[in-house]
């Protein structure tokens, strides 16, 4: 009996050792994974802010990560632009390359720099092409389409601090109409004011031309 006593006392301390064993091999592995960061999304790291074995404070920014190889475009805008801007609002950049490059708008800031009066619009690029992460790119945010009538930018003389196209009017004789412009996109720029629908104007040579002069008509793909 004695005996069986002892071999019972035995079993229970080693069974409260191996408690205490597995205990302190899941308090390791806790703080083991205090040591390891991983990340939501696999990806690229582009910026690394620490280095190992540094102690940082809760909430500091230890990496940045490109997620997917998915690159953010961030626009600064005048107050009066920003709150013009929602999430999902489309946005087109030009690449190094002259590619274009398509986005999203995911996010708007919710504050505005306090010197510049500026906020920051965050844009979504899947497809970044030769973008690369620290560039500088401008773009375009496309609120909506409108219609409006254009004229090709070699249309236009700018002559004493105004802007005039040369109509075609009858017997091929040109008359000179001042415009009030808009927008300018691939060449060609948005007549607000001053020209109809179903005018044509003079693009090659329009900056040698007068009032009343009289000009050939040739097609556009002949020099």
């Amino acid at each position: 009996a004695s005996e069986a006593d002892q071999l019972i006392a035995g079993e229970l301390t080693a069974t409260a050792q191996r408690q205490t064993a597995q205990a302190q091999l899941e308090n390791a592995q806790l703080q083991l994974s205090y040591a390891t960061l991983r990340a939501p999304h696999a990806g690229v790291i582009a910026q690394r802010s620490v280095q190992p074995g540094q102690v940082v404070a809760p909430g500091a920014e230890l990496l940045v990560l490109i997620r997917d190889g998915r690159l953010e475009w961030r626009a600064e805008l005048p107050e009066a632009e920003l709150i013009r801007i929602t999430p999902g609002v489309q946005a087109q950049l030009r690449g190094p390359d002259g590619a274009a490059v398509a986005g999203t708008v995911r996010a708007v800031s919710p504050s505005l720099n306090v010197e510049s009066r500026t906020g920051v619009v965050y844009v979504d690029l899947p497809e970044p092409g030769a973008l690369r992460a620290g560039m500088y790119a401008q773009g375009d945010l496309l609120l909506g389409a409108l219609p409006a009538r254009t004229v090709p930018v070699d249309a236009v003389v700018e002559r004493d601090g105004y802007r005039y196209v040369f109509v075609l009017g009858q017997g091929d004789v040109v008359a000179r109409r001042r415009v009030e412009l808009g927008a300018r996109e691939a060449g060609v720029v948005e007549v607000r004011e001053g020209l109809q629908a179903d005018e044509q104007v003079v693009v090659q040579g329009a900056g040698f031309l007068a009032d009343g002069d009289r000009v050939r008509v040739v097609p556009a793909s002949q020099d």
